[in-house]
């Protein structure tokens, strides 16, 4: 054998694992099966352990495998080298893993509805040490503070016109017009389009054409009546305003749940394109924060199979409300 010099020979962390499985069993072929090597190639990594080292690790016999005192020696020390370097690896990686910080978040009245809750709960169990700060945006910016910097990262109402804005759809969900409980469509289950377009409907104060040109149903006005529109400051204006019949409002269903009022009927438009809700960020803003929360962000989506089906399909209980 060959006289080792820790110069100029190194170690594969590979055979100090198998000489660590050879001496915990003392027998070969189950430290190989333990190991998932063929026998040979174990002995074979054994013997050029031994050669690099220069002293016997093993006696070895027909009846029974033993460690010689160098190799009782050498199985603490190989231990300890092993044990080291996996806690190394643990620790890397958890370091790399470790995120801290403040995200911004900003969202339109509602935010992610029921989705809400779970979707931040979750992010904060995934990242303690990441401060999470929620600001409700006014109607009149589509952005909720990506725009003006505000924001790192939103929960927004689509469609928008917001240029460099990327985004990531959540959930879709039926619009429905909101009415007073006196007007005469007040009472039914369902609606169209075409019998909206003579109606007075509120809008928010926006610059966005095309998040403007959605709520106020243009796509069915072709050459008909423009829109009658009623400008409006808040949700809550918004919802005096059609209470005392003075307009009525497009929205998304949500609003039946989340800004419900005593004075308000919300009946579903049947042939209305579905608002969809994202997750939006500027576009060469991406950090790992927004990729976290992004991720975070669909998996609790795909999870929460009834949250998103109560989101998505409010009326699929109520035969009139079919397709």
């Amino acid at each position: 054998m060959s006289r080792y010099d820790p110069g100029i020979t190194d170690l594969h962390t590979r055979k100090l694992r198998y000489f660590i499985a050879v001496a915990e069993e003392l027998h070969f072929s189950r430290a190989a099966a333990k190991l998932f090597l063929a026998q040979q190639a174990l002995s074979r990594q054994i013997r050029e352990l031994e050669d690099e080292l220069g002293v016997p690790l093993f006696i070895r016999s027909t009846r029974k495998v033993e460690l010689t005192a160098a190799g009782e020696v050498f199985l603490a020390g190989a231990r300890a080298a092993v044990d080291a370097l996996d806690e190394a690896v643990t620790m890397a990686t958890r370091t790399n893993r470790a995120v801290t910080g403040t995200l911004r978040l900003g969202f339109f009245p509602g935010a992610a509805l029921e989705l809400t809750a779970p979707l931040v709960t979750e992010f904060r169990t995934r990242y303690p040490d990441v401060t999470i700060e929620m600001r409700e945006s006014p109607v009149l910016d589509p952005s909720c503070g990506l725009i003006d910097g505000t924001s790192d990262l939103a929960l927004v109402r689509l469609p928008a016109t917001v240029e460099g804005l990327c985004t990531e759809t959540l959930f879709t969900e039926p619009v429905v017009v909101g009415v007073s409980s006196g007007h005469p469509l007040a009472h039914r289950s369902s609606v169209t389009a075409s019998e909206l377009l003579d109606l007075p409907i509120t809008l928010s104060h926006t610059v966005d054409p095309v998040y403007r040109s959605f709520w106020v149903l243009d796509g069915f006005r072709a050459d008909g009546p423009a829109p009658q529109i009623v400008a409006t400051s808040s949700i809550t204006e918004e919802a005096q305003l059609v209470a005392t019949g003075t307009a009525v409002c497009v929205t998304a269903a949500a609003a039946a749940r989340y800004v419900p009022h005593p004075g308000i009927q919300y009946v579903l438009i049947t042939d209305a394109p579905r608002s969809e809700l994202a997750l939006a960020w500027r576009e060469g803003a991406e950090s790992p924060l927004i990729e976290r929360f992004r991720a975070c962000a669909l998996e609790v989506r795909d999870l929460e199979v009834e949250i998103v089906d109560l989101i998505e399909n409010p009326y699929r209980a109520t035969p009139d409300h079919a397709g």
